[in-house]
């Protein structure tokens, strides 16, 4: 996780909107209407807690997912586009845009556990 952090002005770490679009191949406005904000609070605020932990709960899930996968390719793949069945065949990537970052941790634990699939 530490690839997409940067400090800000006070000294806080974050992570960098701008790392996470490039690596999920999106144009900033796209994760900017994911996270439910304007492109602008992106770059101009992107230490806001709502664009941080939208940020936040992308990273977590992909590193989780490259922990259940195995692979560095897939969990950026599976993350925007696999169907769940346990969550209505969404993505992901939609329960995060959701505020369901957590709940998709849990499955992924689970997934590697065992308990689905």
């Amino acid at each position: 996780m530490t690839d997409f952090l940067f400090q800000d002005t006070h000294g806080s770490h974050i992570v960098s909107p701008g790392k996470v679009a490039q690596l999920l191949g999106l144009s900033p406005g796209d994760l900017a209407s994911a996270a439910g904000v304007h492109q602008n609070t992106l770059t101009a605020c992107p230490q806001s807690p709502r664009v941080q932990a939208f940020l936040r709960d992308i990273v977590n899930v992909l590193n989780e997912a490259k922990e259940t996968f195995g692979d560095d390719e897939l969990p950026i793949a599976w993350l925007l586009n696999e169907p769940l069945s346990a969550f209505r065949k969404k993505s992901a990537w939609e329960l995060i845009a959701m505020g369901r970052g957590q709940d998709v941790l849990a499955y992924l634990h689970s997934y590697s556990a065992g308990f689905v699939g």
